[in-house]
């Protein structure tokens, strides 16, 4: 996953030479048929014929395969000045099932090309599947991947595989180490076998020992079993997880990396120092949302400590406060940064799905960093994603009155990225916060965004249709709690859609700004049926999934709205048509 020149053993170093040129003693499993050359794609992720003729739904900017089901990003990395890209998928339909390592790669995480399976069950401690995973960059940048196997006996086990061509920058073939599974409950070690999973990016220390973490839980509390190497072979776990929490259920899909205290540079998951804090973000399997806490770690204990007044599990911070799971970072040393990758799963019904023949898709990579605060992380789309903007729109000085209703014209509103920043002058007549209100979900869902209020709402309406049957609104309120100022952000999804089939959950998020000293910022993505928001320069991200009948390709619009009594002022809005990706 990162690129760096890590040191590895001389042991492992001599196992690998042995890998690959006494094939006769150490003989590895290959995980799939070459099917052709780099660029071909395999059978299983060409467009179907069968799928719906007509697509409004699918997006034209945001990952996905042309048919299928996908879930987890997995195994994310930069090798030779190619991105690559591994995510969970069902090459045989539109639900979970039959999960393999599809594989696509990139030069700018904007345009992607497929190529063929990267990982697929062909091994005992992998036949029933191959689940997610991540990439480590060993001693001279290459890479490997840890992953969960499902063994016969559906335990959840972990595997490596190496590139059978270290040659080949498109890292088209893997191969399985003979010694998997190289970490597995016993009757020892008294793990759960059914919560096992999704070994993070390793780290190599000064004693020159690799860590990994993998999720894991006991009765009802989450934990990241810890396991160190000297060889990247042989595992050995330590006397204590690196971190639990109470109550938090199974940890899925966990990430541990360090981020620089003072600097907007991301950092290698391997640093160490007091210039660092560490993150660690686990999945958590009972409500679908990615928590995390920052911290500092140990290494030499092994103990990694939350900040003071850090909240563990779903009251906690969150990367995404609409759909977004099962994210995995890594390092992108060419251009010193950190980039989070996420799966955005549907909102519509399985048979939706089944019909229109494909299910799930991913988020903007992002890149990731600490704000200054030292309290929470910041996320940004990653700056190559401008490359698609074209035919800008731009207004400015622009006064939003009580009802005010303003179409951002000449764009493809279907299809856009738009920023916004908004002041408002008089927030001394906001609305009174109540102390009960500390769900800002529940709050979003009772103030939605036809509820007119007095500093607020005032936003974007996304996915509009002409008359307002239907949208997407995304938008701010602002309430006084004594001396300060609360500001609520929303992503309002009760009339995004006439069909009543779909999941038209609301969210929201308190955005830790001050509108007295700073404007109020949104940046949204809209990509036919994803709305990504980032409030707050990126604070705050809200993810939704909708899908409108009226407002959908030509038909859909966009607005700039206020319905609070107070003037909102429009600063400044910057709006771009956005082109379509090269995706698979």
């Amino acid at each position: 996953m990162d690129s760096s020149s890590c040191y590895i053993s001389h042991s492992f170093v001599v196992l690998l030479f042995c890998f690959f040129f006494v094939h006769a003693t150490l003989r590895l499993e290959a995980s799939h048929d070459v099917y052709g050359r780099h660029l071909q794609v395999e059978p299983s992720l060409e467009a179907s014929s069968h799928q719906q003729d007509h697509q409004p739904y699918r997006t034209h900017y945001h990952f996905q395969p042309p048919k299928h089901w996908i879930n987890d990003p997995n195994g994310p990395m930069l090798y030779k000045g190619i991105y690559h890209l591994f995510y969970q998928y069902n090459p045989k339909g539109a639900v979970w099932g039959n999960i393999v390592w599809a594989h696509s790669t990139s030069t700018d995480l904007v345009n992607w090309t497929p190529h063929e399976i990267g990982i697929k069950p062909s091994i005992e401690s992998d036949i029933n599947g191959c689940w997610s995973g991540s990439a480590t960059m060993l001693h001279g940048k290459k890479p490997a991947i840890l992953y969960t196997g499902i063994n016969p006996a559906n335990q959840q086990v972990q595997n490596l595989a190496v590139p059978k061509n270290y040659s080949d920058p498109y890292l088209i073939e893997w191969t399985k180490v003979p010694q998997n599974p190289l970490m597995y409950p016993t009757a020892t070690n008294k793990i759960n076998s059914s919560s096992f999973r999704d070994p993070t990016t390793a780290w190599l220390m000064p004693d020159k020992k690799w860590r990994v973490i993998i999720g894991s839980k006991v009765e009802h509390n989450g934990m990241a079993i810890l396991y160190h190497t000297k060889d990247f072979i042989h595992w050995v776990e330590a006397k204590r997880s690196l971190h639990s929490a109470e109550n938090t259920g199974m940890w899925e899909c966990p990430d541990f990396y360090p981020v620089y205290r003072d600097s907007l540079t991301g950092a290698h998951t391997s640093a160490i120092g007091l210039e660092f804090k560490h993150v660690l973000k686990v999945s958590l399997d009972d409500t679908k949302h990615d928590c995390y806490i920052i911290g500092s770690y140990d290494f030499h204990s092994d103990i990694y400590t939350p900040d003071k007044g850090s909240v563990e599990g779903d009251a906690g911070l969150r990367y995404d406060y609409g759909k977004y799971y099962a994210s995995k970072t890594f390092f992108d040393g060419a251009k010193k940064r950190r980039i989070l990758l996420g799966w955005v799963n549907e909102s519509s019904s399985v048979a939706a799905d089944i019909k229109k023949g494909w299910s799930g898709i991913h988020a903007i990579p992002r890149t990731i960093v600490l704000d200054k605060s030292g309290k929470q992380l910041v996320q940004w789309p990653v700056k190559e994603l401008e490359t698609l903007r074209q035919r800008a729109v731009h207004i400015t000085g622009k006064l939003l009155k009580q009802g005010s209703l303003l179409e951002v014209p000449s764009i493809t509103a279907a299809q856009a990225d738009v920023e916004v920043t908004f002041r408002i002058r008089k927030l001394k007549e906001a609305e009174k916060f109540d102390p009960k209100w500390t769900d800002p979900q529940l709050l979003c869902s009772q103030k939605e965004a036809r509820v007119k209020g007095v500093v607020g709402p005032f936003g974007l309406f996304t996915l509009a249709s002409k008359d307002l049957e239907e949208y997407t609104a995304v938008y701010f309120r602002i309430f006084k709690d004594g001396g300060k100022n609360v500001v609520l952000m929303c992503s309002d999804q009760s009339r995004s859609s006439l069909d009543s089939t779909n999941d038209k959950t609301t969210y929201g998020t308190f955005v830790d700004v001050d509108p007295l000293h700073e404007e109020l910022s949104l940046r949204t993505l809209i990509d036919h049926s994803v709305v990504e928001s980032f409030g707050g320069k990126g604070k705050n991200v809200i993810t939704a999934r909708v899908y409108p009948t009226l407002a959908i390709d030509n038909s859909a619009k966009l607005y700039v709205f206020n319905y609070g009594s107070q003037n909102a002022e429009v600063t400044r809005l910057d709006a771009w048509s956005m082109e379509k990706a090269h995706i698979n």
